[in-house]
């Protein structure tokens, strides 16, 4: 929803961008820095003090001192700034205090140490008509020409003239780009509004407007939201959904050089793995686990696989090898008790409801679910073509209000985030009751997230995180195998992997059509190894972990190759 223009300091504004417009006067060549491929890579992360006085408003409240203790450590995680107005470019008074655009890149300078490169996360979140498929976070923009006029001159241009500041230079900016918009494309166009958006062009154009201006700053990212695998997973979601971002970002002046990469799971659930269903045409009472009810027939089941598939998807369209993936870590851990440890059962859906880490009711449900936890710290190259796990939203910042809330900011309520209404699937929505509105702190949700957190918060995590961009052990075992890619041949698959310091063998873990993961190497010596005598036309998943005399490192994410002649 706009604001009035007697509430608008209008003098104030007109300046403000006036200022900010004039730093693209500068010749990018004075202040550039060299892009890298992973801008992670050797980088520490920028803490948000916004965030951060959100914790401290928990630890606050609670009195058990682990879990303050557990609060601390989340304090300290990198965590996106989410630019969802045109105000939040401008903070204070006109966004609930919080630091404008330039407030939280002068922190970040603050936080830079010397010689060191630093990452800030933003969310670019302000399209025309936002989320069209959803209600709980209405942008403050009509879908309309007007509208997008207002989000290139008022929102994008003063978003790009911020950043092209030379002050900011060595600044790594990571951009998330609209999260939902091109996914609503995909999936969503028999909604009205989403029908709406993409008949006019105005998703589109807005995207590849915000690419235009961003990636023609040197240090800056920027990564496409590309949904989860319970959305875009399916064979018929996924190969549109290639299709629309590579015409999408073609368009674009700079071409598919535009995007840096993608990001999955949003401010989502879907979890980095399902240790226990490996493998998605497993044969349980005759049918393959992916046609139980919970996945109806997608075999993505978690977000490492379906991250690695559309890399796949994504070279073959001839987008080039060095694009990477984020993938949103902060609230799909599934932790806590009763985390099932294997699965067991006689039919398809016996089996996946007892083995599934991800505990939502449907996994199409979004809305601040019960017994969620935060998931993998933020780390750097974490295997595959992951460039990071990262913090896309806050834990314990809602995804929209248990009932109507009235806002100035256009935000509305959806029936997904009442605990109490039934979907069309037949399922409760599996919503925490009592939520405030979408971005607003939400502190049952985030106790109940520190308290299911996967892999536990505490000395563990943190010594994670600082080994995270040194490649150092963790200690006391190897540090998890990171780089793992597979290729089919005929009848074998080639694996090959980073070398893990301090490591002194490696074993390799295989899962295929109709059988449980089973050990196919161990004792290797070299980083690579030949997995022969395969099925040609069959899709086999591995996973490495590194061996010394201490014990065996935390695995590598799953990958699939399929042999082939």
């Amino acid at each position: 929803m706009s604001l009035p223009k007697s509430l608008r300091p209008c003098g104030a504004y007109k300046i403000t961008v006036s200022l900010l417009t004039s730093a693209l006067l500068i010749p990018i060549a004075a202040y550039a820095q060299t892009h890298v491929d992973n801008p992670f890579i050797g980088a520490t992360g920028y803490a948000n003090p916004d965030y951060a006085k959100e914790v401290d408003s928990s630890i606050a409240k609670v009195k058990d001192a682990d879990l303050k203790a557990k609060m601390r450590v989340v304090k300290s995680y990198p965590t996106s700034v989410w630019l969802d107005s045109i105000d939040a470019i401008y903070g204070g008074s006109r966004n609930a205090g919080r630091l404008s655009l330039q407030g939280h890149l002068n922190a970040a300078l603050a936080q830079k140490k010397a010689n060191t490169p630093i990452t800030v996360g933003l969310v670019i979140y302000d399209m025309p008509g936002r989320d069209c498929h959803a209600l709980a976070s209405n942008g403050e923009l009509a879908l309309t020409p007007a509208g997008l006029q207002r989000y290139k001159t008022e929102y994008i241009d003063v978003i790009a003239a911020t950043l092209a500041n030379p002050k900011y230079k060595d600044l790594r900016i990571v951009n998330i780009i609209e999260p939902d918009s091109l996914p609503n494309l995909v999936t969503n166009q028999s909604t009205p509004a989403c029908g709406q958006a993409a008949s006019t062009g105005i998703y589109e154009e807005g995207v590849k407007y915000a690419l235009d201006k961003l990636h023609a700053i040197p240090n800056v990212y920027n990564y496409m939201d590309i949904g989860h695998s319970g959305w875009l997973g399916w064979d018929s979601n996924r190969g549109p959904a290639i299709s629309l971002y590579t015409r999408v970002v073609q368009g674009t002046i700079a071409g598919l050089a535009s995007a840096d990469g993608f990001i999955t799971n949003t401010a989502n659930y879907t979890p980095l793995v399902e240790p226990n269903l490996p493998n998605p045409d497993l044969t349980v009472g005759g049918q393959p686990i992916r046609s139980a009810k919970f996945y109806q027939w997608n075999r993505f089941f978690d977000e490492s696989t379906y991250a690695e598939a559309l890399y796949n998807g994504f070279v073959a369209a001839g987008w080039p090898s060095k694009i990477g993936f984020l993938i949103d870590t902060g609230r799909n851990g599934w932790g806590g008790k009763g985390r099932p440890t294997s699965a067991s059962g006689n039919d398809v859906n016996t089996y996946v409801d007892s083995g599934r880490v991800d505990k939502r009711l449907h996994q199409g449900n979004w809305c601040n679910q019960a017994g969620a936890g935060i998931g993998m710290p933020p780390t750097t190259a974490p295997g595959g073509h992951i460039h990071a796990y990262v913090v896309g939203k806050g834990p314990g910042e809602s995804d929209g209000s248990s009932k109507y809330i009235p806002n100035k900011q256009n935000k509305g309520f959806d029936k997904y985030c009442d605990s109490t209404y039934t979907t069309p699937d037949g399922t409760l929505t599996g919503a925490l009751p009592n939520a405030p509105i979408a971005g607003s702190w939400f502190h049952t949700q985030f106790v109940q997230l520190v308290t299911n957190a996967y892999p536990v918060i505490g000395t563990q995590t943190k010594t994670a995180l600082q080994s995270a961009s040194t490649g150092t052990a963790t200690a006391g075992r190897p540090a998890a195998t990171k780089g793992l890619t597979a290729t089919g041949a005929d009848g074998r698959v080639r694996l090959s992997w980073s070398s893990v310091p301090g490591a002194t063998t490696y074993s390799v873990q295989r899962a295929n059509e109709g059988g449980a993961p089973i050990t196919v190497a161990s004792g290797l010596t070299s980083p690579s190894y030949v997995d022969q005598a395969l099925t040609n036309g069959t899709t086999y998943y591995y996973k490495v972990t590194a061996d010394d005399a201490s014990g065996t490192g935390a695995a590598s994410i799953t990958v699939s190759a399929t042999p082939h002649r």
